[in-house]
């Protein structure tokens, strides 16, 4: 006997449903639908007790190796179980040889965080069966599925289309040694994206102090916060795109005009109803003096969607979309061309 949930890994939305097909049922064209719970049999006969069946939905955080685990939660989104196959107190049913098919239909609910894996944390979906026979051997298997809830991003507040910008003045030095106040102005042309698009930034910087500014550098950046116990468990950075520029002298000014940060093809990330990770995308323009002085950070928050804004007159290259998830990131590891 063999029980199987076949096919493989399927991508669905909160709005579709796990819809395990009859054997005489055409598969649905609409959606990548989980496949039915099959038993394959190639004894004569084979008593069976019960196929039960469960879906699972959950968040888990775990900070700290596996012998030593300092912090670790949970948080559940689906926990339905059914039974396929059998009757309490009604005893074994007897499965003829071949492939049998047991179908059922189970709405997701809205509002479901995606999938998610991360270094400490992950929010994942799964199902899983089991078959009881009467001496008390279980056959058991499971099927991982992936939740994709869309950001629509002409659904969002109608501010993010528009160009928002931030400035400081910041004072480097000490009286006459080299005192005085760095200025900075930046703008990027809107507050929200996809994959495969670049954000325009714009930005002057004006340099009336004594200091040398090293470097200047504007980069995108992604930040996972885990949270175990309603405490913060871990916070990971990571640099995904980056522009630098050279030495700014005093009484110098340099300015950034439409410079281009990409996008990298991350998968867009929803864990809106998830309380245990949070992801947060920033540009950052960052300022180095060539003192001891601490470096000065500008930072600009935005929003990282999966549908575009729609413009009939959009003349910007098409965008693209990974099936990967989110916890592989192959660029953070290339070096730069040369």
């Amino acid at each position: 006997m063999h029980l199987q949930i076949e096919g493989p890994t399927p991508l669905i939305t909160p709005s579709s449903s796990l819809n395990p097909l009859h054997q005489s049922q055409p598969p649905s064209t609409s959606h990548n639908l989980p496949p039915p719970a099959t038993t394959s049999l190639h004894q004569p006969q084979s008593p069976s007790t019960s196929l039960h069946f469960h879906v699972i939905g959950e968040g888990v955080v775990r900070v700290g190796s596996a012998r030593h685990e300092r912090l670790y939660d949970k948080e559940n989104y689906i926990d339905f179980r059914m039974r396929l196959l059998g009757e309490p107190g009604h005893g074994a049913s007897v499965l003829s040889p071949g492939i049998h098919s047991f179908p059922f239909k189970l709405g997701l609910p809205l509002g479901l965080p995606s999938t998610f894996l991360g270094t400490h944390g992950w929010v994942q979906y799964y199902c899983k069966a089991a078959l009881r026979e009467p001496n008390g051997l279980t056959h058991k298997n499971q099927q991982v599925f992936i939740v994709m809830n869309p950001i629509d991003l002409n659904q969002e507040p109608p501010v993010l289309a528009q160009q928002f910008e931030c400035s400081i003045e910041h004072r480097l030095g000490v009286g006459c040694v080299g005192g005085g106040t760095v200025s900075c102005r930046v703008a990027l042309d809107r507050g929200a994206y996809v994959p495969g698009e670049s954000i325009v930034l714009s930005a002057r910087l004006v340099n009336d102090s004594g200091t040398t500014i090293k470097r200047t550098r504007a980069a995108l950046t992604e930040t996972i916060q885990y949270t175990a116990h309603g405490k913060t468990a871990a916070r990971e950075v990571r640099e995904l795109a980056v522009l630098t520029r050279g030495k700014v002298r005093p009484g110098e000014s340099d300015e950034w005009r439409d410079e281009l940060l990409y996008v990298p093809p991350l998968p867009p990330t929803n864990l809106r109803g998830c309380h245990l990770i949070s992801v947060q995308y920033d540009v950052f323009f960052i300022i180095e003096p060539k003192s001891l002085e601490k470096e000065v950070k500008l930072q600009l928050p935005i929003l990282l969607g999966t549908y575009p804004f729609r413009d009939e007159g959009d003349d910007h290259p098409p965008t693209h979309y990974p099936s990967t998830l989110p916890i592989f990131r192959p660029w953070l590891h290339e070096k730069p061309a040369n």
